[in-house]
């Protein structure tokens, strides 16, 4: 692995973007899911791709290296990942986990800098019935009662008992994943609580992804929440050209628990050259 740089940029309302840099080769972009931030959610991807790909792990406003702000729209998100890809100067493959693969989605629908995209288990909030609201709010609600009580470890944890499953909160849990992103409980609520006061086009409406043009091939694993996979369905089905692939075995939390798999499937995507006009892809695998 090559020395670690940082990249920045500075957002119109005066935000500084930082990501770490690792490896050498063609880039790629990996935005972080909604609980930790670039560093926290890709490190153990890393050794896996530095080999053949410049990695870039940017961190949301608040999160990370990157210089905080009052404004956690789901606008302004975005717009902080579109100018750090657009100051790349050049063609780049992108990926994100969660609420960074929708992230990524919309990004890709705005800049033509994107060569193609690999989003992990994106969130389709459209298609949220009363059941699957009903959860996610429950884990909001206690993770907002115990950050209320002052526990921020204990409540990034009860909020993952909506994405991960059991056996992978076991796993975030002895990996130091929450002890480490518990800090970033009072943005995370922030950004939900945006995210309800939000008008307008989700990454996941048809309108915005009919009008990527990038290669996507939309990840999910084999033993995550049925949620998910319609997710991955719906999206690849909205994008013009879009697949969708399934990693063996692993489950929304696969950047920790399964980071080599994930690896294997973005180098299928990515290599040899980000920089092509087309992003070769994985045939698609049964859900």
């Amino acid at each position: 692995m090559s020395k670690q740089r940082t990249h920045k940029v500075t957002t119109s309302d005066g935000v500084t973007i930082r990501g770490t840099v690792h490896g050498d080769g063609p880039p790629l972009v990996f935005l972080q899911g909604i609980i930790g931030d670039g560093d926290l959610d890709w490190t153990s991807v890393l050794p896996h791709l530095t080999d053949r790909f410049t990695c870039h792990l940017p961190s949301m406003r608040g999160r990370g290296l990157s210089s905080d702000h009052p404004d956690l729209s789901l606008g302004r998100l975005i717009d902080d990942f579109l100018v750090y890809v657009d100051s790349l100067g050049e063609r780049t493959g992108l990926v994100g986990w969660s609420a960074g693969a929708n992230w990524s989605l919309a990004v890709a629908a705005q800049s033509d800098a994107v060569a193609g995209v690999a989003p992990f288990e994106p969130v389709a909030n459209s298609l949220m019935d009363e059941r699957e609201r009903a959860a996610l709010g429950s884990a909001i609600a206690r993770a907002t009662e115990l950050a209320g009580d002052g526990d921020l470890v204990a409540a990034m944890r009860a909020f993952a008992a909506y994405p991960f499953t059991d056996d992978e909160i076991e796993l975030a849990e002895d990996a130091g994943f929450f002890t480490a992103a518990g800090r970033y409980v009072p943005n995370m609520l922030g950004v939900f609580e945006r995210l309800m006061e939000h008008v307008g086009q989700l990454p996941d409406d048809p309108a915005v992804l009919g009008t990527i043009s990038a290669p996507v091939v939309v990840l999910h694993g084999s033993a995550t929440k049925p949620f998910f996979v319609t997710s991955a369905q719906h999206m690849a089905a909205n994008v013009p050209n879009a697949r969708v692939h399934e990693i063996r075995g692993a489950g929304h939390c696969a950047p920790l628990t399964h980071p080599q798999a994930l690896a294997e499937a973005l180098s299928m995507v990515f290599w040899p050259s980000v920089a092509r006009p087309a992003v070769s892809a994985p045939s698609q695998q049964p859900a």
